[in-house]
């Protein structure tokens, strides 16, 4: 169950306590309206949750013809936040599929990338979220998602490793199950 989302004016109270508790104070001049920018900011980092990502995916083509080969979208570019510190992931998404009888518009699968990633994430779950529902949707007979991201977590504080980046993969269908076809949609990714 999700939980009930508090008005704009407590989101605004919570960003003055954070300011103050930086050591600032919210009513100096450059601060007085940085508690309505950051509510704005939110709502727009966080939209991921006002959408129903199936729906993203039901517009199908039909009339692809007997096309039955590699569909891929490289270099999505994708920003999402690290649900543990709340600072920003930041990366590539790479997504691939083998259609059977139908394929979807090519914007609609950077659509399900900004949608999940407009949401708290951890790139383990990103991933799989993506890879999962585009196999449910269009059941196609393989599906490949790749996302290579930067976590400002650990790049900017605590560990502090600039330019680590994070790799994660699933594969679903023919692409779990044949390593030739495995071997050439991670070919074709890396690219």
């Amino acid at each position: 169950m999700t939980a009930q989302r508090p008005e704009q004016a407590e989101v605004e109270a919570a960003v003055r306590t954070l300011l103050r508790w930086t050591g600032d104070d919210p009513e100096r001049e450059g601060l007085v309206d940085t508690p309505n920018r950051v509510a704005r900011a939110y709502r727009e980092f966080f939209a991921g949750y006002d959408e129903d990502p199936k729906a993203i995916l039901t517009a199908t083509f039909e009339e692809s013809g007997d096309y039955d080969d590699l569909v891929l979208v490289r270099n999505i570019r994708l920003e999402s936040h690290c649900e543990h510190h709340l600072v920003p992931i930041v990366g590539m998404a790479h997504i691939a599929y083998l259609p059977n009888k139908r394929v979807v518009g090519l914007s609609k699968l950077a659509r399900v990338v900004d949608l999940y990633a407009r949401r708290l994430q951890i790139q383990e779950r990103l991933t799989s979220q993506i890879a999962s529902l585009i196999f449910e949707v269009l059941q196609p007979r393989g599906v490949a998602v790749v996302i290579e991201a930067e976590h400002l977590c650990m790049t900017t504080r605590g560990a502090y490793k600039p330019s680590s980046t994070t790799v994660t993969r699933r594969l679903l269908g023919l692409y779990s199950t044949d390593d030739q076809a495995r071997r050439d949609v991670l070919a074709a990714i890396a690219r």
